[in-house]
């Protein structure tokens, strides 16, 4: 290649500089290992990209920025997804980077229409907008919601107990606008004190608001009970799994180590990871397994918590409820459908109290509306042999029996569910007093994302105040308060139980009463401000 072409070719590729910078920015400030703390790039990760597009009037030029620099962004956070299913996570990648160029087309939008400056202005507002209906619908992963990336940093973040994940999102795109817009008129000669102070009151007012909860936290963890709980990691590889183990061996692994646990422990609940018990074993053909089961627990006298894949059989002429994704049986001549699904088991022979899991990883573990177009179930990533798990639709609370404290209600979520932040709300707002986390983030070997798993359910504990018990087929299975602070974990790829007192609460914050009003109110916002950019160019025209 000649000196010329490499010239050329290097002018061509120079405009796209700040994209990739955002881009790579954007990626490495999200939660990987816990050695490596980067969440504060996000707070000017943006100013690159947005800077670039001032001058921009290509549309052509102006989305290939935009998608460059957030395909960057979602393959540095989520390219361990393809140590699960390559195809799966490629497609993730591809799909989770456009859905991420949403706000960019509205804000190209205004600032044709009402200028730069009036669009930057109304992009916190749009973003946060954006998010929060984005993850309303069944094809959204949501992984990426921008105030994640700030997960790890619970020094900064209580005020997430108002505004929740959202507010977070909104605080970081007012930094990154507010810098941005200071470095600009710097740049003209003017005198950016009224920049600076901004940005240094986004920094104090957080920092204050968190004096002031953790101020208050040795009264508020005085006056509340607690329940002691053994979280059981069998640390077994989900691809050897049914390989190496059968269905009699792998309930002798958990039972010797629970075993262990409740003569060492003694705790009220016993927790075992999402599908520990990985057959229909409510289902008649098991009832062995069962009864095994459930007289192991009158001898520990120990409440069971677990994670187990269900079946429900539909008698033939039964109408199927509208989210169904049921099989036809042509034995019974009636429909049965599978559930990933947890459930609470108490000694005395009493009935299972059982949650189907509500929201379930698109393609992975259900293609997205697949009960209206049958022949999209083509389409899925199937990880564990079953090509699509049905759908729950209640969002059902168990009650544990406690010694000491009568009965108490908790709100148990499985995996992926603990990324949405209204859904976990509502299990709060129905009277859980803690909240248990069955998963298996064995998929991902030794990548970060078991780790960012983790931290995305810190979020949750300080948005509701509500302490939880997270219980890993291989890691992370860990204790986190209500502060978000992991207070007991065990490290990933080790086989071991961990027992912890967790405490019970019943404040319920301004986001668990209201878990949509800030987006909501954003939602309404940028959609004013919209308005008023329309009305403006045809008054201007």
């Amino acid at each position: 290649m000649s000196d010329l072409s490499i010239t050329r070719k290097h002018r061509s590729l120079k405009p796209y500089t700040p994209a990739f910078f955002s881009g790579i920015l954007l990626g490495i400030s999200f939660p990987t290992y816990p050695v490596i703390r980067l969440e504060l790039l996000a707070w000017i990760a943006f100013v690159p990209l947005l800077f670039s597009l001032l001058h921009e009037e290509s549309f052509g030029r102006y989305y290939r920025k935009v998608y460059l620099s957030m395909l960057l962004f979602s393959s540095i956070s989520l390219w361990w997804v393809s140590l699960a299913t390559l195809p799966g996570g490629l497609l993730t990648i591809i799909a989770q980077s456009f859905f991420l160029t949403v706000p960019f087309l509205v804000f190209y939008v205004l600032k044709r229409r009402a200028g730069y400056r009036f669009a930057l202005m109304t992009f916190p507002f749009i973003w946060v907008g954006w998010e929060w209906a984005y993850m309303q619908q069944d094809l959204s992963l949501g992984w990426l919601t921008l105030g994640n990336s700030q997960a790890d940093l619970v020094g900064m973040i209580q005020y997430a107990d108002t505004t929740g994940v959202w507010g977070v999102s909104f605080w970081l795109l007012c930094f990154n606008i507010i810098a941005l817009l200071g470095w600009m008129d710097f740049r003209r000669g003017h005198h950016p004190l009224f920049h600076v102070s901004a940005l240094f009151m986004l920094i104090v007012l957080p920092l204050l608001y968190s004096g002031y909860v953790f101020s208050h936290e040795s009264d508020s963890v005085s006056r509340e009970p607690s329940v002691r709980v053994t979280l059981v990691q069998p640390d077994i590889d989900p691809f050897e799994k049914w390989q190496k183990y059968d269905s009699a061996e792998m309930m002798e692994l958990y039972y010797r180590l629970t075993d262990r646990a409740v003569r060492n422990e003694r705790p009220e609940l016993v927790i075992w990871p999402e599908t520990a018990i990985p057959f229909y074993i409510l289902d008649g053909s098991y009832v062995g397994y069962l009864h095994s089961l459930q007289m192991s627990l009158n001898i520990w006298n120990v409440s069971l918590l677990s994670g187990f894949s269900d079946i429900v059989r539909y008698p033939p002429g039964v109408r199927l409820p509208v989210s169904s994704s049921a099989t036809y049986d042509d034995v019974s001549g009636g429909y049965f459908e599978t559930f990933n699904a947890s459930m609470l088991l108490a000694p005395g022979f009493v009935l299972p109290q059982v949650y189907h899991k509500i929201r379930l990883v698109p393609f992975a573990e259900r293609v997205p509306y697949v009960e209206y177009f049958p022949w999209l179930g083509n389409f899925t990533f199937s990880l564990a042999g079953i090509s699509s798990w049905g759908k729950g639709s209640d969002r059902t609370l168990m009650q544990l029996d406690s010694s000491r404290h009568g009965k108490v209600v908790l709100g148990n979520i499985i995996c992926y569910e603990s990324i949405f932040p209204g859904l976990v709300s509502e299990f709060v707002l129905k009277g859980a007093r803690f909240l248990t986390l069955v998963t298996n983030d064995g998929w991902y070997s030794t990548s970060y994302g078991p780790y960012q798993h983790l931290a995305i359910g810190k979020l949750r504990c300080i948005e509701n105040r509500r302490a939880m018990a997270r219980c890993a087929n291989t890691g992370i299975t860990a204790f986190i308060d209500k502060y978000g602070r992991s207070y007991a974990e065990i490290p990933w790829w080790e086989e071991n139980v961990l027992t912890s007192e967790v405490p019970l609460s019943r404040e319920l914050t301004l986001f668990t009463r209201y878990p949509d009003m800030f987006p909501k109110a954003a939602l309404a916002i940028a959609g004013m401000l919209i308005a008023i950019a329309f009305i403006r160019k045809i008054r201007l025209s």
